[in-house]
């Protein structure tokens, strides 16, 4: 039986396949250090804001979770950091664990947002867990300035 490279090659040699894949490939981000909870799961997921949704109130993850904006622009806040927006093609991440997300909203009053989110869940816990307002008021330090009004 005859042997035909060309079935195996798709009318490419190695290399120029090979280099074909590395301009493919674009890092849109790098978190460093990650630390996920031992025997954690792993879920991506697929959020839509409607024009001006404030998104899911003030909450934690168990793990990190990594983000990527599809559409629109999201308005994203964690504990300790400045408000900030990201639009279409931005990345964000958090790392999980004690950290508290305040934002996660649609930043567009006129138009819908998607983005994607890999979350990392420790064992027996759930997806996110919402912050009462006690637990807001005690850790108000840890938040960052909030932009004055009319920004």
């Amino acid at each position: 039986m005859a042997h035909n490279d060309s079935a195996h090659d798709h009318g490419t040699d190695g290399h120029a396949a090979a280099a074909s894949w590395m301009e493919a490939a674009k890092l849109l981000a790098h978190s460093d250090p990650v630390a996920v909870p031992e025997g954690a799961s792993a879920m991506t997921v697929l959020i839509e804001w409607e024009p001006g949704d404030p998104g899911t109130p003030p909450h934690r993850h168990s793990g990190p979770a990594f983000g990527y904006v599809l559409e629109g622009a999201v308005r994203f806040e964690l504990e300790g950091e400045p408000e900030r927006v990201v639009e279409a093609g931005g990345t964000f991440w958090e790392p999980g664990g004690d950290v508290i997300h305040y934002q996660d909203g649609n930043a567009l009053a006129d138009q819908r947002t998607r983005f994607v989110v890999v979350m990392m869940c420790a064992p027996g816990k759930p997806m996110l867990e919402l912050v009462d307002e006690e637990e807001l008021a005690q850790r108000a330090h840890r938040r960052a300035p909030r932009p004055a009004a009319g920004r």
